[in-house]
């Protein structure tokens, strides 16, 4: 029987990706829009990927005295000294819309070389699970921002990061090979051995 673990998320792309990932692990997981019950929505106090994370899967696994596993993620470019960072979702305003999001990246890298165009996707995952201590681990993809935006595939900034070692973004890249590479896939990996003891 496949034990059940809420993903902290309401967002579909994402638990998408969430399910996916822990079905090998014999994890079943359910999003925040599939629970019944209503979430409050959770302020994002941290200054950081791994304290936000922590603060959502603490603050739903008390909710629902269940594992909890959540991630915080987001893109830093150096050019913008880090930016947008843990504000990602919300850069273009908290509306969290995807396009004028990369509207404003694209914008704001106006001008810069394609060499200086390093970035990298972050992630952090927290499990949280009553009686016990969370856990957080970070995961990284490394890449550059193009030009222009390419691929239909994945959500968020996909369509314009290009991860190291690659001529396609990440929207061009099959679910399969973007799960291969993702941030989020190597923070899990980093959580692996915790999610065997689930």
């Amino acid at each position: 029987m496949m034990k059940k673990v809420i993903i902290a998320t309401k967002n579909n792309g994402k638990a998408k990706e969430f399910k996916e990932m822990l079905g090998k692990y014999d994890l079943e997981g359910y999003s925040l829009l599939d629970l019944k019950e209503p979430v409050e929505d959770i302020k994002e106090t941290g200054t950081t990927f791994e304290e936000n994370a922590l603060i959502k899967a603490e603050a739903i696994a008390s909710q629902f005295n269940l594992t909890v596993i959540a991630d915080d993620s987001g893109l830093e470019v150096d050019a913008l000294n880090g930016e947008p960072g843990i504000y990602s979702a919300r850069y273009a305003g908290i509306e969290k819309d995807d396009q004028k999001n990369m509207e404003k990246l694209l914008l704001a890298l106006s001008g810069v070389n394609p060499e200086d165009r390093t970035a990298r996707f972050v992630c952090a995952i927290a499990i949280a699970r009553p009686g016990s201590d969370s856990i957080v681990e970070r995961g990284t993809c490394e890449g550059s921002i193009a030009k222009e935006q390419k691929g239909t595939q994945g959500f968020g900034y996909d369509p314009l990061f290009i991860p190291s070692g690659e001529s396609r973004t990440m929207a061009e890249h099959t679910p399969d090979e973007k799960n291969s590479i993702s941030h989020r896939k190597n923070a899990l990996v980093k959580i692996e051995k915790h999610l065997k003891d689930l």
